[in-house]
């Protein structure tokens, strides 16, 4: 049997390393990366995540050398958790200037100046109840969060934060957060909005991480419902005419669809959260040896950025940033 006269042959542009390299459309480095940490107010000593192998909560005298390891790697900026060592119904703790995320974020710019340090901007960790604001019988109350929303802002902006990350999904929190963080003074400290965060059950690990874990119920009521894309484009675009600076998708692994629908219909840099549950189950497959945690974990990676990230939020990113280095 005759080939055709005329035979397609991209394959040309794949026969070598260096050929793939060229013609590579999409790329990964450590800058597009953001490390998480967990900062707990009660321990003097690293506390492993049982559900997140490689990951510890670690207490504030440690942020320094946390910090400096992530700089020299190249990395872009952290994400602060704090856990307190009190917590009450509001989450006071959140806007305390001597709370345990206001001590890291000083600590942190001590350390490294240049580093963007970000500060997750929600109540989940500073509540008794583990809900992400302040309850009205057992739903959270928006308007009344939105308030303390605006404060602990003004706090983290206070204490020397580079970015502020709001993550609970209350309507309206872009617009009041830019109101009150203008009217302080701090015109130039940015919004990472969590404009897109669903209802997820890749969140798990976290909870244990972060001690967020809800007394009762769940977050439906104010994460979105996973079957929704248009009102995650809805969402998206309020949070970018209140004044967002960057939108954020959260989990990404599952959404990846989101992501770029997110990215063609606004015009801001774009943000994912690889999520606890994303990490968890490689680890745990590569743990058991069935497959291979550099390539995926890398592969995954790519994925993001080409579904349009900017900057990717991940427990990973250490290992990311080395295996980039060494490659």
């Amino acid at each position: 049997m005759s080939l055709p006269e005329l035979i397609i042959r991209p394959r040309r542009l794949r026969t070598t390393p260096t050929m793939r390299r060229m013609v590579r459309e999409t790329t990964l480095s450590a800058a597009d990366l953001i490390y998480p940490l967990f900062v707990d107010e009660t321990i003097d000593a690293p506390i492993a995540v049982a559900s997140m192998p490689g990951v510890s909560r670690i207490p504030l005298s440690q942020v320094g050398d946390a910090v400096r390891e992530v700089e020299a790697l190249g990395i872009s900026g952290i994400i602060l958790f704090g856990i307190p060592a009190v917590k009450d119904a509001v989450g006071s703790g959140g806007w305390d200037e001597n709370g345990i995320v206001q001590q890291a974020i000083r600590a942190a710019k001590a350390a490294c100046p240049d580093i963007s340090v970000i500060a997750d901007t929600c109540f989940c960790e500073y509540t008794d109840h583990g809900h992400c604001g302040v309850l009205h019988g057992e739903d959270v109350d928006n308007d009344a969060t939105l308030v303390n929303l605006q404060r602990e802002a003004v706090s983290y902006a206070e204490a020397g934060v580079d970015i502020v990350a709001p993550s609970g999904m209350m309507d309206g929190m872009i617009a009041a957060i830019r109101q009150a963080l203008d009217a302080a003074g701090f015109t130039n400290v940015p919004i990472m909005s969590y404009a897109v965060k669903y209802a997820s059950g890749y969140f798990g690990p976290f909870r244990d991480a972060a001690d967020s874990t809800p007394a009762f119920g769940d977050r439906a009521t104010y994460q979105m419902d996973p079957g929704n894309r248009r009102e995650a484009i809805r969402e998206a675009i309020l949070d970018a005419e209140e004044g967002a600076d960057f939108l954020m998708v959260k989990p990404a692994l599952a959404y990846m669809d989101i992501i770029r629908e997110v990215k063609d219909a606004t015009l801001l840099p774009m943000a994912v959260y690889n999520v606890s549950g994303e990490y968890a189950m490689v680890k745990a497959a590569a743990e058991k040896g069935w497959i291979d945690e550099r390539r995926v974990v890398l592969e995954t990676m790519l994925g993001f950025k080409r579904a349009g990230a900017d900057l990717i939020l991940t427990y990973h990113a250490l290992d990311v940033a080395r295996w980039l280095r060494d490659s």
